[in-house]
């Protein structure tokens, strides 16, 4: 297969909030290219429902409520400059894409400002009821469409870092290999920094509310680059997902329960308050294991979110997508409870980074949900994700600068490169991928999802190495290649909660389900090295 070359001076894989703030910032310094797999460029940011918060006026007061509200969610695992920075900078990212055109939801000249789990007060912004990551993402697309220093690439599916190194550990990372979907040929993008944007994991669980795209590719090649991944054992799973058959697992967000909305059991009745004072507003991880105690007592799949005591027209009107998403499938929101149960949403650790994106491999960067901050800690505040795009993504692009001294092609051109071969083509179907994906998916849910031990843990591992023969010398496809990507995803949060031996937040294990008071909890660290002794291939 042909390769054809290309340099720019910052290349971005993946184009959701994040990836797209970063590149406005770096567009600044030169020429930046981003690409995104599939021909449309999707990404989780687009679906984001609940809203964005911050301390819209400023005021140190409510700047200071945010961050305490943060660091209490985060379970004492908050990298409290991290947080700092977050709730500091977020007005101005705010009042930036109001500048841009964001229209967020107003009750004649004031912002309309929600409250949702584990937040203090109100401070939720949204756009159009209940699309506010659709908003910003059209938004910032507009702004980059008038840049003629950007320049997006669907349709391109990266393969690997391209990473110079000697004596086994990286010198720096000078571009990336990418499968031209479109035309089924391969292109090397050379350039003086590369940055990971590429979003969670959430399909390598049965359930998830991420788009079929969320298949851990960052994960996966910044691991094969040699970079550091940090407390991969937490993921938040949110409590309100569709639970119909035959339907996705379609986020119900949170904001549902922050008008008023009160979750059911099997026999009709509240359940929340018995778990937490809170109730509904609890935490995401509590509100989870609830209503998983729920279903495991009842017998039933699922339990119920209930509106039918609000009113119908605020109902339509403030939550337009989910009312006739629900609708789509049969139920009427307005009229009948709707069938829930948790689904895996999102990613709170991810490839180590400062507070300007820089990971431990020189000239690499990430951003968004595969990075990890330490901003959520333990258990992410709500709608503090997108904020988080928003203000690590400039900073990314600011540090950026710093990057253009590089040449773009200080790395060997003529670098050979190998992937799969006819024998492998032969033997390995896209049916056998499909069968691997699902059987990987399963054993994620059963054996480490929402409740861990160590017996199931010590099962998904042997069963990853029953999977693990996929490993070996992938055909050049998008399927083989998002198979390998999950099955090394996998292996990092399953490795991490091995290590783990406490509940803290969105982990919790059952056979350790307290929280270690004698000291401050630790963050946790993983590499390719460390996985491969638990998780050993032939061949990568």
């Amino acid at each position: 297969m042909p390769i054809a070359d290309f340099k720019t001076d910052f290349l971005i894989i993946g184009g959701g909030i994040a990836g797209l703030r970063a590149a406005i910032g770096a567009s600044r310094f030169g020429k930046v290219t981003i690409l995104n797999k599939g021909l449309k460029g999707e990404s989780s940011s687009e679906f984001a429902q609940g809203g964005i918060a911050a301390a819209l006026n400023e005021e140190p007061a409510e700047i200071q409520s945010h961050f305490e509200d943060t660091l209490i969610a985060g379970r004492g695992l908050c990298r409290e400059d991290a947080v700092r920075v977050l709730v500091s900078e977020g007005p101005r990212r705010i009042q930036e894409l109001l500048d841009w055109g964001v229209n967020f939801d107003k009750n004649g000249d004031r912002f309309i400002l929600a409250r949702e789990g584990a937040h203090s007060k109100s401070r939720i912004l949204r756009a159009r009821g209940d699309a506010t990551g659709n908003e910003i993402v059209k938004t910032l697309q507009r702004a980059i469409a008038s840049n003629k220093n950007i320049t997006i690439l669907n349709g391109h599916f990266t393969i690997s870092l391209l990473v110079s190194k000697s004596q086994g550990r990286p010198d720096f990372c000078y571009g990336a290999l990418a499968l031209d979907e479109k035309e089924h040929c391969l292109r090397r993008f050379f350039a003086k920094a590369v940055v990971l944007a590429t979003g969670g994991i959430g399909q390598i669980f049965r359930r998830t509310t991420n788009p079929p795209v969320a298949t851990g590719d960052g994960i996966a090649m910044a691991l094969k680059a040699g970079a550091e991944l940090e407390d991969m054992e937490f993921f938040q799973f949110h409590p309100t997902a569709l639970a119909l058959p035959n339907a996705p697992s379609f986020l119900l967000s949170e904001a549902i329960r922050g008008e008023g909305g009160q979750l059911r059991n099997a026999d009709g009745k509240r359940f929340m308050d018995r778990y937490h004072p809170d109730a509904e507003l609890a935490p995401r991880d509590l509100v989870s294991r609830a209503i998983i105690s729920e279903i495991q007592v009842t017998g039933e799949d699922h339990v119920f979110l209930d509106v039918t005591h609000l009113d119908p027209h605020f109902v339509r009107e403030r939550f337009p997508m989910i009312y006739a998403t629900c609708l789509y499938y049969g139920i009427d929101m307005v009229k009948q409870a709707i069938p829930v149960a948790p689904s895996a949403h999102y990613m709170m650790g991810g490839v180590k980074t400062d507070l300007f994106g820089k990971t431990n491999v020189p000239r690499l960067y990430a951003v968004g949900e595969v990075a990890s901050t330490g901003v959520h800690g333990a258990n992410r505040l709500a709608s503090n994700s997108l904020l988080e795009g928003l203000v690590f993504g400039a900073r990314l692009g600011d540090a950026l600068e710093a990057e253009t001294s590089h040449l773009s092609d200080e790395a060997d051109l003529s670098e050979n490169i190998t992937i799969g071969n006819a024998g492998t083509l032969l033997k390995k179907s896209d049916d056998e991928y499909r069968a691997t994906q699902q059987e990987l998916k399963s054993v994620m849910w059963n054996d480490v999802g929402i409740v861990r031990c160590e017996p199931a843990l010590s099962n998904a591992i042997k069963a990853w190495r029953h999977c693990s023969s996929v490993l070996n010398h992938p055909p050049l496809s998008r399927l083989a290649l998002e198979t390998g990507n999950m099955l090394w995803a996998s292996a990092a949060l399953i490795e991490s909660a091995r290590q783990r031996r406490e509940s803290l937040g969105a982990h919790f294990r059952e056979d350790f389900p307290e929280t270690q008071q004698d000291r401050p909890p630790e963050h946790s660290r993983v590499n390719y090295e460390i996985l491969k002794r638990n998780f050993p291939v032939d061949t990568v």
